[in-house]
C-alpha cells in the first residue's frame, strides 16, 4: 500500500508540475502582449498626429470662431500664420498634442485589444473575428477608456492651439493658469460632449477598419492586407467615424476654449443653440468638416497602419517570422 501511495503521489506531481510551469509563461505572454499594444499604440498616435498637426490646428481655430469656413480661408489662415509666426508655428500646440495623444493612443489601442479578447470570450469567439455589434462595442469602450484617462491634456492642447505663445509659455503654464484663474473644474469643461462624441467615433472607426480587414481576407484569400490597403481601410474608418461625431467635436472645442475667447457655454444644448443661432446648422456645427475629410482619413489611416505594422514587427522580433496580426 505504501508503494501505491508513493507512486500515486509521483504521478500527481508529474501532472501538476507542467500546469504550474505554464501559468508564469502565460502571464509573461500576456504582459508582453499588453506592452506591445501600448508601444505600438503610442507610436501610431504620435506619427499620425504629427503628420496632420498644421491642418488640425487650423481646424480648431475655425471651430472656436464665428468665421465662415472655406478651403480658401483655411489656406489663407495657414499662409498668414506661416508669414507672421514662422514655419514651426504651424505645429504650435503639437507638444501638448504629443503629451496627450501618446498615452491616449497607447491606452485606446491596448484597451481595444483587451476588450476584443474579453468580448470574444464572452460571446464564444475566441481566436475568431467578432460579429458586428461586439466589434462596435469594443471600439467604443476603448475610446471611452482613453478619453476618460487623458481628458485634461486635450483641454490644454486646445488652449495652446488657439492662443498666442505669449499667453501660455508651456504645457505646465497652461495647467497652472487654468487652475489658478478658472478653477480645476475647467480642466474637464467639454468632457460630456467628448465622451458622447467618442462613443460613435471610436466605435465606428474600429468597427469599419476591422470589418474591412475581415471582408478583404474573405474575398482575397490573403490573411493580411498590404500596407497601402491598411492605409485605405484606415482612411475609410476615419472618414465614417469623424463625420458621425463631428458636431459634438465642435461643441467640445467651444466649451474648452470659452475661457480665453470671451464666451460662456454652460451646457451642450445651449452651446449648440448658440452656434446654430449665430452661424446656422451646417455652417456652424459642421464647420471645418471638409478639412476633416482630408485630415481625418490621413491621420486614422496612418494610425491604424502604424499600429498593425509595429505589432507585427514586435512579434517577429520576439517570436521569429510567421506570427502576424
Amino acid at each position: 500500500m505504501g508503494n501505491g501511495v508513493r507512486e500515486g503521489a509521483v504521478e500527481f506531481q508529474r501532472d501538476v508540475e507542467p500546469v504550474t510551469a505554464r501559468i508564469p509563461a502565460e502571464d509573461n505572454q500576456e504582459k508582453k502582449k499588453v506592452l506591445n499594444s501600448l508601444m505600438s499604440g503610442a507610436l501610431a498616435g504620435a506619427v499620425a498626429k504629427t503628420a496632420v498637426a498644421p491642418l488640425d490646428r487650423t481646424k480648431i481655430m475655425f471651430q472656436v470662431s464665428s468665421k465662415r469656413f472655406s478651403a480658401k480661408e483655411a489656406y489663407r489662415l495657414i499662409y498668414h500664420t506661416y508669414l507672421n509666426e514662422g514655419f514651426w508655428s504651424l505645429w504650435r500646440g503639437n507638444s501638448a498634442t504629443m503629451v496627450r495623444v501618446i498615452p491616449y493612443a497607447a491606452i485606446q489601442f491596448c484597451a481595444h485589444e483587451e476588450y476584443k479578447q474579453i468580448l470574444g470570450n464572452y460571446y464564444g469567439f475566441q481566436g475568431k473575428a467578432l460579429t458586428p455589434f461586439p466589434r462596435f462595442i469594443a471600439g467604443s469602450l476603448a475610446g471611452t477608456t482613453a478619453a476618460m484617462l487623458t481628458y485634461p491634456l486635450d483641454m490644454v492642447r486646445a488652449r495652446m492651439a488657439v492662443t498666442p505663445k505669449e499667453m501660455y509659455s508651456s504645457i505646465v503654464h497652461v495647467f497652472i493658469r487654468i487652475s489658478r484663474e478658472e478653477g480645476l473644474k475647467t480642466l474637464y469643461r467639454g468632457f460630456t460632449p467628448t465622451i458622447l462624441g467618442v462613443i460613435p467615433y471610436a466605435g465606428l472607426s474600429f468597427f469599419t477598419y476591422e470589418t474591412l480587414k475581415k471582408v478583404h481576407a474573405e474575398h482575397s484569400g490573403k490573411a493580411q492586407p498590404s500596407p497601402p490597403e491598411r492605409l485605405l481601410f484606415g482612411a475609410c474608418a476615419g472618414l465614417i467615424g469623424q463625420s458621425a461625431s463631428y458636431p459634438l467635436d465642435v461643441v467640445r472645442r467651444r466649451m474648452q476654449t470659452a475661457g480665453v475667447l470671451g464666451h460662456t457655454y454652460s451646457s451642450i444644448l445651449l452651446t449648440m443653440q448658440d452656434i446654430v443661432r449665430e452661424e446656422g446648422l451646417v455652417r456652424g456645427l459642421y464647420k471645418g468638416l471638409s478639412m476633416n475629410w482630408v485630415k481625418g482619413p490621413i491621420a486614422v489611416g496612418i494610425s491604424f497602419t502604424t499600429f498593425d505594422l509595429t505589432q507585427i514587427l514586435l512579434r517577429k522580433l520576439q517570436h521569429g517570422p510567421g506570427l502576424e496580426r
